[in-house]
C-alpha cells in the first residue's frame, strides 16, 4: 500500500462505457474520480456499498430510489446500501468523487487503461 498517489499515474479502470474511475483503496474504503463522457447514462444498479458522493464539473441527472435530482458542482448524494440508482451524465459530461464502504473488490477485477492515454476529460 502506497501513502501518496498522484491521480495523473493511477491508471483509470472501464466501469461502464464512456465512464472511467481512478480508484484510491483503503482497507475499509474506496475512493474514485469518476469521469462521465458526455451524454453517458449508467443504467440502474445497486450494490451493497453505502456511496457517498460529489460533482466536481458538469452536471449529472441522478436518481436514488424515487427521488430525481440535477446536480451540478459542490452538490452531493448519499446512498445507502442495496438502493437502485442511475445516473446521466449532462451534455458537457461531468467529473465526480465517489466513496464507497466497504471497498468495491468487485471493481479489481475491470480493464485497466494506460493513465496517459488521452481521455475524457484530463484530471
Amino acid at each position: 500500500m502506497r501513502g501518496f498517489e498522484d491521480l495523473r499515474e493511477i491508471a483509470p479502470r472501464r466501469i461502464w462505457d464512456g465512464v472511467l474511475a481512478r480508484v484510491v483503496g483503503g482497507e475499509r474504503l474506496t475512493l474514485a474520480i469518476v469521469e462521465l463522457e458526455p451524454d453517458r447514462v449508467v443504467p440502474q444498479h445497486d450494490h451493497e456499498n453505502e456511496q457517498l458522493g460529489l460533482v466536481l464539473s458538469g452536471t449529472v441527472d441522478f436518481r436514488i430510489g424515487d427521488e430525481r435530482r440535477t446536480l451540478g458542482p459542490g452538490e452531493t448524494w448519499n446512498i445507502p446500501p442495496h438502493a437502485p440508482h442511475e445516473v446521466h451524465a449532462g451534455p458537457e459530461g461531468a467529473v465526480v468523487i465517489d466513496v464507497f464502504a466497504p471497498t468495491r473488490s468487485d471493481w479489481e477485477a475491470l480493464e485497466r487503461l494506460d493513465p496517459q492515454q488521452p481521455g475524457w476529460p484530463s484530471p
